[in-house]
């Protein structure tokens, strides 16, 4: 199914503090029980963590086939291959005390092999087998992690070798349609950036109905201009766009961090 990638060079040696931006505040440490899907498991207390600013395919559906199952699966695979080589004991790192609406941990996980300590997260980015979230939390981190998906992309390993995580058209009507309901990345022109109440519409094409719309509350936009992603600046700009496509008069994709906007000619 997806490509492999060969596991970068082992880094700095294991010290207090993960050497990455994404290290955050310890919250614990464990032995990995099972993988469940592409980024969770359980531990040997009996938590289950959530992997943080990552999203990869689902897992598949008893009896379900086809390419999303096909993807949902390597994931799983590729998680597992990471446990397995790296070893099982982790270390848990969050940016704050959190846990999902399932009742999961959200954190980094840290594994150490050798006296190296690598970071699953970067792993399985840069393998391929999963996309930067809309939601990373910390602007240098979420550049790391971008970067990871960048290389990995480039090289189509892994899943960016298979059609599944092609990146989405932003004027593609039928691409856009496909992906209602899912975790996406989204790439085209912006053709006009347009204010109304409290909310900045940011339009990939003439026809609303068919192209893309990414919306920005107004109250988030200093926060974008901070980051170098003023709404107003992106027009006629070439952006690459990530989160969940929903139907709203037309397909949409509301930001709410400016990690999920990329311009795309840096990259």
């Amino acid at each position: 199914m997806a490509g492999a990638i060969v596991l970068a060079a082992a880094g700095a040696h294991a010290e207090s503090r993960p050497s990455t931006a994404c290290r955050f505040e310890a919250a614990g440490t464990g032995e990995v029980r099972a993988v469940i899907d592409g980024r969770s498991f359980t531990l040997d207390d009996g938590r289950e963590v959530r992997l943080a600013g990552i999203e990869v395919p689902p897992p598949p559906r008893p009896g379900e086939s086809g390419a999303q199952a096909e993807a949902g699966a390597a994931a799983r695979a590729a998680l597992e291959t990471i446990f397995v080589d790296q070893g099982r004991e982790v270390e848990l790192r969050q940016i704050a005390a959190a846990a999902d609406r399932y009742g999961r941990t959200v954190a980094f996980a840290y594994v150490t092999r050798d006296g190296a300590r690598r970071s699953v997260v970067h792993e399985m980015l840069g393998r391929g087998f999963a996309r930067v979230s809309a939601q990373v939390g910390d602007r240098t981190c979420a550049g790391e992690l971008l970067a990871q998906e960048r290389a990995a992309r480039q090289a189509k390993l892994g899943l960016w070798s298979e059609p599944y995580y092609v990146i989405v058209g932003a004027e593609s009507a039928a691409e856009l349609a496909a992906g209602r309901g899912h975790f996406a990345v989204v790439e085209g022109t912006v053709r006009s950036v347009r204010e109304s109440g409290g909310t900045i519409y940011v339009n990939f094409g003439r026809r609303w109905s068919e192209a893309l719309t990414v919306t920005i509350s107004k109250r988030h936009e200093r926060t974008f201009a901070a980051a170098g992603m003023a709404p107003k600046r992106l027009e006629n700009r070439r952006v690459r766009v990530r989160g969940w496509i929903e139907e709203r008069n037309g397909p949409r994709i509301e930001a709410t961090h400016p990690e999920q906007v990329e311009i795309a000619a840096r990259n």
